[in-house]
C-alpha cells in the first residue's frame, strides 16, 4: 500500500480511503459483512476510513465504531456533517448550533473521543462562511477534532472560506472532496489548481468507479488517450450525489441574479 500526506496536515494516509456510505441499510444491513471488510481493509495497509452522519441516517458510523474497536489508535478517521438528520430544519446545515450538536453525535455513534478529519458535507450559501470556519476552529481547539475539510465547493467558495480564515485568524479547510472521474473532469479547470494552490488534500470520491487500482500509475500514454475520449476539465456523466449550485437548482433565483446583473 502506498501512502500519502494528507495535504500539508503531515498525517500520512492509504492512498486508498475506505468510503463508509454502503454500510448499513443503505448498502449492506449486515453489520458483520460490513465490519469483515473494514478489517479486510485495515489488514491490506489502508489506514483510512471515511463516512458520514448522514450514511443510513448514522447506522453507517456505528458500524465503523465496532469494526475500530481496538484498532482506532492506527486509522486516521474522517466524518461529515450538513445532510439532514432529522425532521427538525435546524438538524442540518454549516451553523454551529448545529455542527457542534451534529459532532457530538458523531463521536458516540463512533465510540471515540475525536474525529481526524471532521468534513463538511455541502456548502450552504445560507450560513455566512465565518459562522462555520469559526465553529470548527473552536472544535479543533477543544480536542474533539483533529482537523477539518470541505466537500463538493466550488473553487469560488474554496477561495472565499480561505480569505475568511486569514482575515478572522481562524483555522483552515485543509481538505477537499470533490467527484471526480473519467467522465467527470470539471474540477482540473479550477477546484484541482486552488486546492494545490493552498495546499489542500483531495479526496476524490469513485475515481474509478470501483476499479482496483492503487498498485498502477497511468503512464503518459494512457492518460494521452483519456484526454482524446474526454477533454480535460469537462463533465459527460452526471452524479446524482454531486453538488449543484443553488443558482443552477432554483430557477427564481438563477433568473433574478441574471436580471440584477442585467439591471446593473
Amino acid at each position: 500500500m502506498r501512502y500519502r500526506t494528507l495535504g500539508r496536515t503531515g498525517i500520512k494516509v492509504s492512498s486508498y480511503c475506505l468510503g463508509a456510505m454502503m454500510f448499513g441499510a443503505v448498502g449492506s444491513p449486515d453489520h458483520n459483512d460490513s465490519i469483515r471488510i473494514i478489517h479486510k481493509a485495515l489488514d491490506a495497509g489502508i489506514n483510512f476510513v471515511d463516512t458520514a452522519d448522514a450514511y443510513s441516517r448514522g447506522e453507517s458510523e456505528e458500524i465503523v465504531g465496532k469494526a475500530l474497536e481496538g484498532r482506532r489508535d492506527n486509522v486516521v478517521l474522517a466524518t461529515k456533517a450538513h445532510l439532514p438528520m432529522g425532521d427538525d430544519p435546524n438538524q442540518q446545515g454549516n451553523s454551529r448550533r448545529w455542527l457542534v450538536r451534529a459532532l457530538e453525535d458523531s463521536l458516540r455513534r463512533l465510540q471515540t473521543d475525536h474525529i481526524d478529519l471532521f468534513q463538511i458535507h455541502r456548502p450552504a450559501p445560507g450560513t455566512d462562511v465565518e459562522e462555520t470556519l469559526s465553529a470548527l476552529t473552536d472544535l479543533v481547539r477543544a480536542g474533539k477534532i483533529r482537523t477539518f475539510g470541505s466537500s463538493a465547493f466550488s473553487a469560488s467558495d474554496i477561495v472565499e472560506a480561505q480569505w475568511t480564515a486569514e482575515r478572522r485568524s481562524l483555522q483552515r479547510f485543509r481538505t477537499e472532496q470533490p467527484s471526480y472521474s473519467i467522465l467527470n473532469r470539471n474540477i482540473e479547470g479550477e477546484v484541482l489548481p486552488v486546492c494545490r494552490r493552498y495546499g489542500m488534500g483531495t479526496l476524490v470520491w469513485s475515481p474509478l468507479g470501483g476499479l482496483a487500482g492503487a498498485g498502477i500509475t497511468l503512464t503518459d500514454e494512457v492518460l494521452d488517450q483519456i484526454d482524446a475520449i474526454v477533454p480535460p476539465g469537462t463533465d459527460i456523466g452526471t452524479l446524482n450525489m454531486a453538488y449543484s449550485p443553488a443558482a443552477i437548482e432554483q430557477t427564481a433565483l438563477r433568473r433574478r441574479l441574471l436580471d440584477e446583473r442585467s439591471a446593473a
